[in-house]
């Protein structure tokens, strides 16, 4: 196990930048995850500490030692790709059991690590069959099984469950945690998805285009979002961004007026008729009472029930961007009904359009 440090780690392909001034350290034994959209620079990050890509500049430390320059065999670190790279001639068994010959490890104890991450990943009963007589999700599997297997001073994982189905893929994110917390790795981790972030990682490291926006624990990533991207990115379903125009105490929102809290009308002194982003979530959507004023009225657009909540999406007068919603399942909204919508002003959030910055 090992402590893994990027320090100002840059990198140019032809001239682009795909990564700049990357800097964190993981902590030895800890989970960190890595999520933002497409092209953020995460798998390049991932590959650059697997010793696949080599950094234009900076420095990378895995454990005390620097490792520019040391090939990606030398590392001990295990990576798991979202392509299977499995050895297409040889059993499951011969796939899990293929890093732990590779390093030496002695005979007798190769085949009960590798049943015992077999009966893990629900594996037992695949051993003896080849790659091309399993489905996608056995293979992404094995894969994840032969990295665990090594017990390597870090695991490397990118995107490891997205072949899974949805059942198997929430059994096998259990199975990883738990896992993690018997083996202790030092493990960073790259999803899409924000559940497996926001339940697997002691941190989440937040990129868009190839930069850091923020690092943080889970719930304050959710809580105290840096900007308008995080605020945006995580949660789901997605925060709402309304356009409005800062009048002194209250906000021009399309047709209707907002009232200001007391608290940010000092800060917004300098902002007096100019464009802001608000944001709320939508859990934090409250549909008012009839009759009770200092909302927002809105026209229901759309209904989809997800069970235990009902998703409402609705437009507001003068705005372009319909607001989403969280209503009981006992709550009977229908497309075409007006509703009076209130937020709690303790879960607003207030971003600068131009720049996106949180500004309170």
């Amino acid at each position: 196990m090992a402590r893994i440090a990027l320090e100002q780690i840059t990198r140019i392909f032809n001239a682009t930048t795909a990564i700049a001034d990357i800097t964190f350290e993981v902590p030895d034994g800890q989970f960190w995850v890595m999520v933002g959209p497409s092209g953020c620079g995460k798998s390049t990050i991932l590959r650059t500490i697997a010793g696949l890509e080599a950094a234009t500049s900076g420095d990378l430390y895995i454990g005390d030692r620097r490792v520019n320059e040391v090939p990606a065999r030398q590392r001990d670190v295990a990576m798991v790709f979202q392509n299977y790279a499995l050895y297409p001639h040889m059993t499951v068994a011969e796939n899990l059991a293929f890093g732990l010959r590779m390093r030496g490890a002695a005979a007798d104890t190769i085949q009960p690590r590798i049943e015992a991450v077999a009966k893990s990943l629900d594996l037992a009963h695949l051993l003896d069959r080849k790659p091309g007589q399993l489905s996608g999700g056995q293979q992404q599997r094995v894969a994840l099984g032969r990295a665990i297997a090594r017990q390597p001073q870090a695991f490397l994982m990118d995107e490891p469950l997205s072949n899974l189905d949805a059942q198997l893929r929430d059994d096998t994110r259990a199975e990883l945690k738990q896992l993690h917390q018997r083996l202790g790795i030092t493990t960073i981790y790259v999803t899409h998805d924000q559940t497996e972030a926001m339940t697997l990682a002691d941190q989440i490291v937040v990129l868009s285009r190839g930069r850091i926006q923020q690092i943080g624990p889970p719930q304050k990533i959710y809580r105290q979002p840096a900007n308008q991207m995080v605020a945006t990115f995580i949660g789901n379903p997605p925060m709402n961004l309304l356009s409005a125009v800062y009048h002194p105490g209250k906000f021009r929102v399309g047709d209707q007026a907002l009232p200001c809290p007391s608290a940010w009308q000092a800060i917004l002194q300098t902002r007096i008729d100019q464009p802001i982003n608000l944001g709320i979530r939508p859990e934090q959507v409250q549909i008012a009472p009839a009759g009770e004023d200092g909302g927002l009225m809105a026209q229901v657009t759309l209904v989809e029930p997800l069970g235990r909540e009902t998703l409402v999406r609705a437009r507001l007068p003068g705005v372009a961007r319909p607001i989403s919603l969280l209503a009981a399942p006992e709550q009977a909204v229908q497309v075409g009904d007006r509703l009076s919508l209130r937020f709690d002003e303790r879960a607003l959030f207030l971003f600068d359009p131009q720049t996106g910055d949180r500004l309170h």
